[in-house]
C-alpha cells in the first residue's frame, strides 16, 4: 500500500475524519487524539499494511516506522481537510482519558506531547552542535585558536533551536494546556532575558561571585519553570475572559495575562522549579555520577527500565530532564546512558535471527529493523521482534542496563540528545568517546549472548 492509501484506511478504522481530533507524528508513530474512543475499530487498526503496532493511549499511536510516520501523517491531514472540535466537548474528552491515568504517567505523557512537535528539530540541531562541538574540542587540543568558519556556522544553526528552547516550549506548552500559543511563547521568552539580572541584583538575589547559586538569573528554572508558567497562564486567560467584555477582550485580556503571569513566572514560578531543578539534578548525580557500586546500580537501572518507557510512548517525556542537565552544566549523563537500551535489542535480535533458520517472516523483520536499529531508532524493533516475542524483550533490558552501567561507571556525557545509536557518537564529550563505543557494544554482545540462551522461545520457528 503506497502512504495515501495507508492514510485513508487509518482514517476509516478510527471512525472517519469526523472523529478525529488532532494529527501529530513523531519519528517512527502517527498520534492522533479522538472525540470518541468508542468508534475506533483497533483490532483491524493493528491489520492495515505498512502498521507496525498500535498502541492505545491518550493519543493513538499508530507505529508505522521511520521516515513514513511524516508522510503518513501528512496525508491523514489533507484527506481529513480543516478539523474542527468543540472546545468543551473536547475538554470533558481530555478530562475522561486524563482521570484513567496515574499522576506520573499523565505528566510524562503532557511532557511527550509537548516534545514530539521539536523531535525533529532537536535531532537536526543536536547533530550539528554535536559535530561543532566535537571538531572545536579537537582544534583546540591541537592549539589551534582560529576556528574553521564552518564550525561558527554549524553552532550557528544548532543554536537556533537550543539558544530559544524555552520560547518553542511555551509555545507548544500553550498548545498542550489550552493558552494562547504567542502568549506562551512571550512566557518562555521572559525565562531566558538577561534584564532578570537587573531585578535580580536591585532585590539582593544575586550572587556575582557565584552565579549559578543566585535565586533569581535567566534561565533558572528552565524549560520546567516555563511549563509550569504556561500552565498557569492557561488558567488565568480563561478567568479574564470571563469577566472581560467581548469588545475589551483582545485588548485587556492578553495584557493583563502576560502581566499577571509574566510576573509570577520571574519572581516565583522560575526560583521555586530552580529548587526543583537543582534537586533533580541531585538525584541524578547521586544515581550515575557518584563513584563505584551506586553508579552502576543507577546506570543498570536506567538503562534496563528505558525500554518499558519506549513501548507506551512516553520515552520523550525525558527531555525536560536532559534540558536541565545541559542548562546547569553544559553536558547530559542520562542520555547516553538510556542510549544503551537500544544496543540490547540489537544483539538479541541478532541472536533470534540465528536461531530462528527457517522463520522467513520473522527473519525478514530483523533484517528490515536491524539498520535503522543501528542507527538508533528502535521502536520497529521493538514492536516487529523484542515485543511480540517476550522473553527478548526483558534480555535486551538486561543486557542494555550493563551498557548503561558501564557509561555510568565511566562519566560518559553528550554535549547535546538526538538520536541514539550510532548516530550519537557525534554527541559524546571528548575523551569519552571510546567508552561510548565499549558501551555500546556491551549491550550488543550482552544482548546476543542472553537472549541466545535464555530469551529465545521455544516455539521460535513458528512465532510471527
Amino acid at each position: 500500500m503506497d502512504n495515501q492509501s495507508i492514510a485513508k484506511a487509518i482514517i476509516e478504522k478510527l471512525g472517519s475524519k469526523d472523529n478525529i481530533a488532532v494529527i501529530n507524528n513523531c519519528m517512527t508513530r502517527i498520534r492522533v487524539s479522538v472525540k470518541d474512543v468508542e468508534k475506533v475499530d483497533f483490532k483491524s487498526l493493528d491489520e492495515i499494511s505498512g502498521v507496525i503496532k498500535v498502541i492505545k493511549d491518550d493519543t493513538i499511536q499508530v507505529v508505522v516506522g521511520p521516515g513514513k510516520s511524516k508522510k503518513i501523517a501528512d496525508e491523514m491531514k489533507k484527506l481529513c481537510g480543516e478539523i474542527v472540535v468543540d472546545n468543551e466537548e473536547w475538554k470533558k474528552t481530555k478530562e475522561n482519558v486524563k482521570s484513567k491515568q496515574g499522576k506520573f504517567s499523565s505528566i510524562l505523557r503532557r511532557m511527550a506531547n509537548i516534545f514530539i512537535p521539536l523531535i525533529p528539530a532537536i535531532i537536526g540541531a543536536g547533530l550539528l552542535n554535536g559535530i561543532a562541538g566535537y571538531f572545536q574540542n579537537v582544534y583546540t587540543a591541537e592549539g589551534i585558536k582560529d576556528m574553521p568558519m564552518w564550525i561558527t556556522f554549524f553552532q550557528t544553526l544548532g543554536n537556533g533551536l537550543f539558544a530559544y528552547f524555552a520560547i518553542f516550549v511555551g509555545v507548544n506548552s500553550a498548545n498542550e494546556f489550552g493558552a494562547t500559543p504567542a502568549l506562551g511563547g512571550i512566557i518562555g521568552a521572559i525565562t531566558i532575558s538577561s534584564n532578570i539580572n537587573i531585578f535580580s541584583k536591585a532585590l539582593g538575589l544575586y550572587n556575582a561571585e557565584v552565579p549559578l547559586s543566585s535565586i533569581l538569573i535567566p534561565g533558572k528554572g528552565g524549560i520546567i519553570g516555563v511549563i509550569m508558567g504556561v500552565a498557569i497562564l492557561a488558567w488565568v486567560e480563561k478567568q479574564l475572559r470571563k469577566i472581560i467584555p467581548d469588545f475589551l477582550d483582545s485588548i485587556i485580556t492578553p495584557t493583563l495575562a502576560i502581566l499577571i503571569v509574566g510576573t509570577l513566572t520571574v519572581f516565583i514560578i522560575m526560583p521555586f522549579s530552580g529548587v526543583a531543578s537543582d534537586v533533580i539534578i541531585k538525584i541524578f548525580s547521586f544515581f550515575i555520577m557518584s563513584e563505584g557500586p551506586i553508579a552502576i546500580i543507577g546506570g543498570f537501572i536506567l538503562a534496563s527500565s528505558f525500554l518499558s518507557l519506549l513501548m507506551v510512548g512516553l520515552h520523550h517525556g525525558l527531555i525536560p530532564f536532559y534540558m536541565v542537565q545541559l542548562t546547569q552544566f553544559g553536558s547530559i549523563s542520562l542520555f547516553p546512558i538510556l542510549c544503551m537500551a537500544g544496543g540490547g535489542q540489537i544483539g538479541g535480535a541478532a541472536a533470534i535471527y540465528i536461531k530462528a533458520k527457517h522463520n522467513k517472516k520473522l527473519r525478514d523483520v530483523i533484517k528490515a529493523a536491524m539498520p535503522v536499529a543501528i542507527l538508533g531508532i528502535g521502536e520497529p524493533m521493538l514492536y516487529g521482534v523484542t515485543l511480540p516475542l517476550g522473553k527478548p524483550f526483558v534480555t535486551a533490558s538486561i543486557a542494555g542496563g550493563l551498557g548503561g552501567a558501564f557509561l555510568a561507571a565511566t562519566k560518559v556525557q553528550t554535549i547535546a540528545f538526538g538520536p541514539s545509536g550510532i548516530t550519537a557518537i557525534p554527541l559524546v564529550v571528548p575523551g569519552k568517546i571510546l567508552y561510548y563505543i565499549i558501551g555500546l557494544g556491551i549491550s550488543y554482545v550482552a544482548g546476543f549472548i542472553i537472549t541466545y540462551f535464555f530469551g529465545i522461545p521455544k516455539d521460535i520457528e513458528e512465532a510471527v
